[in-house]
């Protein structure tokens, strides 16, 4: 059974990877960006509006003080003041700079790889004429030694 979690965590993965480096490939990261965040940013609100209705009376209070939150900007007109509420504060600042220094890596990774395989094609081609142009070369020389053997013959 753990095997097939594995497998679909893998899948997960890999899926996520494939959509991530298409958004970079099609240079749509932007858009990409925002929904993660956005997902984020509701899910975490939603928990905070459980947890703790206090200093979070709606959903959109709790909305609003993960986006900020996890934006670490951190504007100081939602404060949770229970400990459930701070504990999922810290995470949820943790989380926010972690998943930003993340995401900056992950798409800088992506823009080098993309960057690097377009290189790899110019180099590629570049040794292709390069491999033509000596080609031609060692044909004329051959041309040029055979022509010197019928003279010398």
């Amino acid at each position: 059974m753990s095997v097939q979690r594995d497998a679909g965590a893998d899948g997960i993965r890999s899926g996520l990877n494939r959509r991530a480096q298409l958004a970079v490939q099609n240079q749509r990261v932007f858009p990409y960006l925002v929904g993660v965040t956005a997902l984020t940013a509701v899910l975490t609100g939603l928990v905070a509006y459980l947890i703790d209705r206090k200093d979070f009376p709606t959903f959109g209070v709790g909305v609003w003080w993960a986006v900020v939150t996890l934006g670490t900007v951190g504007y100081g007109d939602v404060v949770p003041h229970t400990a459930w509420g701070r504990v999922l504060g810290g995470v949820v600042i943790v989380c926010g700079v972690t998943f930003i220094s993340f995401l900056i890596a992950i798409v800088t990774s992506l823009f080098v790889e993309a960057k690097g395989e377009a290189d790899k094609d110019a180099l590629q081609a570049r040794h292709d004429e390069l491999l033509g142009l000596l080609r031609e070369m060692d044909a004329r020389l051959q041309a040029i030694e055979k022509g010197d053997a019928d003279t010398a013959a």
